[in-house]
């Protein structure tokens, strides 16, 4: 039987918006293909050898959830650039995404150092972007034939890509990185960065099943597969969303 072990990082101090279910639908889509799950919460002062990491996840928080788990996070911040050179799967949630790049500088003007696995950094500002969004990744080459990711983004945080960083998708509906709307989140090899709460994973199988996929591949080689499971209900949900965020009002407050 095969088997992935996903580290969720800071559970405690970084889950706002349901970011808890990304977990909970990437153990539900193994299970359904039996493929075995070692889920490991690492919080502030744990122990954890990330080579054994095949998928870390990390959620959004407050700014202060962020002060949290900043440092602690910036102990790690090598080891788990380490592995992410090596191709380890991650996904970073608004808070989680900020971390990941260089620095957070909040909205009262305190410095976070961030890891800078994207070559990208954060300024709080005075305006908050809120509402359904609606993301293009027709650049990205997943194997599906659904071309969009849909969420719902809910923060002040404006984030600045830099350098060869590429943005996860660009934007149809919402506000996305800057509050521009052009560019959201961050692509590095395959660690990924996203405003997208809601959680982003229940209505976006096909994101689901490439990170899955991907961590299979690097654990078992480039041949590794994924069996077909019925998605007729979260693909209806992916459209649903779609059609909602065309009618729903965007807010930047």
């Amino acid at each position: 039987m095969q088997k992935l072990t996903i580290f969720h990082l800071y559970p405690d101090a970084m889950n706002l918006y349901g970011d808890l279910g990304n977990i909970t639908t990437l153990v539900r889509r193994m299970h359904e293909r039996a493929i075995d799950v070692d889920l490991l919460d690492i919080k502030r002062g744990d122990k954890a050898d990330f080579k054994y990491a095949d998928i870390i996840f990390m959620g959004g928080g407050q700014d202060r959830g962020q002060k949290a788990i900043a440092e602690d996070l910036a102990k790690r911040g090598k080891e788990i650039k380490s592995e992410i050179e090596k191709g380890l799967v991650a996904l970073t949630i608004c808070g989680g995404f900020q971390l990941f790049g260089k620095y957070f500088k909040t909205s009262d003007g305190e410095m976070l150092e961030g890891i800078s696995v994207f070559d990208a950094y954060t300024v709080g500002s005075d305006k908050r972007c809120i509402g359904n969004i609606v993301i293009d990744v027709s650049t990205q080459k997943w194997n599906s034939p659904l071309k969009t990711l849909v969420g719902f983004e809910n923060h002040s945080g404006l984030t600045y890509l830099e350098g060869s960083t590429k943005p996860l998708g660009k934007v149809m509906i919402g506000y996305g990185n800057t509050g521009e709307k052009k560019d959201e989140g961050a692509v590095y090899k395959n660690c990924y960065g996203t405003y997208l709460h809601g959680p982003v994973l229940p209505k976006n199988p096909h994101f689901a099943d490439h990170l899955i996929l991907s961590a299979l591949k690097r654990r078992y080689g480039k041949s590794a597969s994924l069996k077909k499971i019925d998605d007729s209900l979260e693909i209806a949900a992916h459209k649903a969303a779609i059609t909602r965020s065309r009618t729903a009002k965007t807010v930047h407050i």
